[in-house]
């Protein structure tokens, strides 16, 4: 099994932990993984952590499909491979309705379909094969629609790309899942039972079967964000996932367009994610994440004191061992939780 760790994105102020991403290196954790929302983009610290890092590789998860477009997605991927020497990975996702209307301002529209869109655009382009030409419903190259001049052209990448640059996608609901399957060399569910792999692996298959030559599990990382809570009090540690838990089940979406209430419910705990959902869109977050089971917390987290966490690894190892799990991508609450889990898996 793979370890990376998550960096995530940023509070008000954004610092990088550059000990914790450089001990990470030295424990031979496989990769380092940035993120965004609406603060901090998630391109400029995999470049700062690239450039104070050697062996470790560097990802995005997510870059926001609608933050850029495919051709500058490519022309950062192109740039950040060649100047790491071949250690930066590509993650993609079209974020939800909120962000891409609220902070982006654009539609929404069909996220599966413009992700395929997206993929097929970027890999054209790494690939230079030949000048880029793409005909869809949510992007045309060269463009010809209303205020365009005529003078575009097709062109291609004076960069010569590395048409193996792996690229990742985030998803959860079933759709997504198949499109990963399809498109992705990998997938990170926002958080997994691996006693549920049933959610993942029948979409997933579902997309090797249209992706078509051979595509299956062993040539796909499924790669889960788990967070880890490490500490001698129990309740304290499980109290930090929930309240991430509540953020997302409760109030990452609208009522009836939340992906990871849909998850929950999907994952068995459908009565706990209508009550957390309603008191966290009421403005009562402390109770909403009072309102996740711990049951839930202790399936897709690592949380107590060191020899629970031991303990509570042996589902992990044997997901892992049947091939349902390749990265572990490792949101951490101190340097010792980084080093235990590398002792024991690495």
């Amino acid at each position: 099994m793979r370890l990376a760790l998550m960096l995530g994105y940023s509070g008000s102020h954004y610092k990088m932990p550059l000990d914790l991403v450089r001990e990470a290196e030295s424990l031979g954790y496989d990769s380092l993984w940035t993120a965004e929302a609406y603060g901090s983009d998630a391109v400029t610290p995999a470049a700062w952590a690239l450039a104070h890092t050697t062996k470790l590789k560097v990802g995005t998860a997510i870059m926001q499909l609608a933050a850029r477009t495919p051709a500058c997605a490519a022309m950062t991927a192109m740039t950040m491979d060649q100047l790491s020497g071949g250690r930066f990975l590509m993650g993609l996702g079209p974020s939800g309705p909120q962000v891409v209307e609220g902070w982006h301002g654009e539609r929404y529209g069909k996220p599966i379909t413009r992700l395929k869109e997206y993929v097929s655009i970027v890999r054209q382009i790494l690939a230079r094969e030949g000048p880029v030409t793409h005909d869809g419903e949510h992007y045309q190259i060269p463009y010809q629609g209303p205020g365009s001049t005529g003078l575009g052209k097709p062109l291609k990448s004076i960069l010569h790309g590395n048409p193996k640059l792996p690229i990742y996608t985030a998803a959860i609901s079933p759709n997504g899942l198949t499109a990963a399957g399809e498109i992705a060399d990998g997938v990170f569910p926002v958080w997994m039972d691996p006693s549920r792999f049933d959610l993942l692996s029948e979409p997933l298959a579902a997309g090797f079967a249209k992706a078509g030559g051979g595509k299956n599990f062993s040539h796909f990382d499924i790669a889960p964000f788990v967070r880890v809570a490490l500490g001698d009090d129990l309740e304290a540690c499980r109290r930090h996932i929930k309240e991430f838990l509540a953020l997302y089940i409760g109030g990452m979406g609208a009522r009836g367009k939340n992906f990871y209430n849909d998850y929950a419910c999907r994952l068995g705990y459908e009565a706990a994610a209508a009550q957390i959902q309603d008191l966290y869109l009421a403005g009562r977050k402390e109770e909403a994440a009072m309102a996740v089971p711990d049951q839930l917390v202790d399936g897709c987290s690592l949380v107590g004191p060191a020899d629970r966490i031991r303990e509570r690894l042996a589902p992990w190892r044997a997901a892992s061992a049947r091939g349902e799990i390749g990265t572990m991508v490792l949101s951490v609450n101190s340097p010792q939780a980084l080093r235990l889990l590398a002792e024991e898996l690495l």
